[in-house]
């Protein structure tokens, strides 16, 4: 056998969709394929969506300063953020911890506007808030679906933090589902994580997939964690914004318990058939609340709320959070070898 017969880079024969290719040639092709474009096409692609998306979104993000009064009747500045224009009469989604308790709120656009904002509606729970400036026929985003997004989607976090214009960053999303304590305590479910780095003041900034819809409002950063973030799910920020245009506020059931997360003994999984070896256990009732006004007892054990399992004080939240308010729910409780569906009617936190 000639030695060239070895070289690769000599009269090596490969077949590739019927022809007959040599050398280094034949390698090259049988690597990308013949539908398959260089690094350098693909790259140009990924430059242009997102430019693309810049383009179309960059106008309508916002920066945000805020100011309080102080004590001695002086104002201060309190802080900034960023937000984004999602209705084109003027109004912004933001941080509820950018704008909550700010007396004086300014909105700084990309090209230098500045006005004067006032608040709408404002909700801790989920750190989201509603405020809106004196304007009309403005850019504005398009508030996606976030019940789409799959782990290692391409994602843009955009900002305007600290006047810096309409910074950019992209990577995917990492994880779905998580879950994050809000500054009042309760649990905010669904966050999606992702990569996209996040600058100081691009809270409240949008993320965007590669279309240019919002699916993310840009909550938080664990600056240990080599630049991990965290964002509000569309889906959450259109329920929260529904409630605040429509009420001026979110509206949550409030039932006057207080309990705490515990593990059941085997006996009385096996005795009451259960699924899962947790309960909420009720550590006291409020008078004069809805729970007050029935049979509930501390250390009854709800395992369930409209038959949906309940393990937690954050379950409880989670099924209540959208049930409305004055519409009653049936707590399944054990209470010994008893099983009891109480009725009991939210009234609003």
């Amino acid at each position: 056998m000639p030695s060239d017969m070895n070289d690769p880079s000599k009269n090596t024969l490969r077949w590739l969709n019927g022809e007959v290719r040599t050398g280094s040639e034949a390698s090259r092709r049988c690597v990308l394929g013949q539908n398959e474009k260089p690094d350098t096409e693909l790259l140009d692609a990924y430059s242009r969506a997102v430019i693309a998306v810049v383009d179309a979104v960059g106008p309508g993000v916002v920066s945000i300063s805020t100011a309080r009064r102080t004590a001695g009747d002086r104002i201060e500045p309190a802080g900034a953020g960023s937000g984004f224009v999602f209705a084109p009469d003027g109004y912004i989604l933001t941080n509820s911890h950018v704008v909550h308790g700010a007396k004086h709120i300014e909105v700084s656009f990309m090209e230098g506007n500045r006005s004067q904002a006032v608040p709408v509606g404002d909700d801790p729970a989920t750190d989201l808030a509603v405020i809106r400036i004196p304007e009309s026929g403005l850019p504005y985003a398009v508030i996606g679906d976030s019940a789409q997004l799959q782990v290692g989607q391409l994602v843009i976090a955009m900002g305007n933090p600290l006047g810096f214009q309409s910074t950019v960053s992209t990577g995917v999303v990492s994880a779905l589902g998580r879950a994050l304590r809000s500054q009042q305590g309760r649990l905010i479910e669904s966050i999606i994580q992702h990569t996209a780095p996040l600058n100081p003041g691009n809270s409240g900034g949008p993320l965007l997939d590669s279309r240019g819809r919002v699916i993310g409002i840009n909550t938080a950063i664990i600056a240990a964690a080599q630049g991990i973030g965290f964002s509000i799910p569309s889906n959450t920020a259109k329920w929260v914004v529904s409630q605040i245009l429509t009420q001026g506020k979110v509206q949550r059931g409030y039932l006057g318990i207080v309990g705490q997360t515990r593990q059941l003994s085997r006996l009385i999984v096996r005795f009451h058939g259960l699924q899962k070896p947790y309960a909420l256990e009720i550590v006291s009732v409020a008078e004069n609340s809805p729970a007050g006004k029935t049979e509930l007892e501390p250390r009854d054990l709800v395992i369930a709320v409209n038959g949906k399992d309940v393990m937690s004080v954050d379950d409880m939240y989670s099924l209540l959070s959208e049930w409305p308010i004055g519409r009653p729910v049936v707590l399944t409780v054990i209470r010994g070898k008893e099983r009891k569906a109480i009725e009991i009617v939210p009234a609003e936190a």
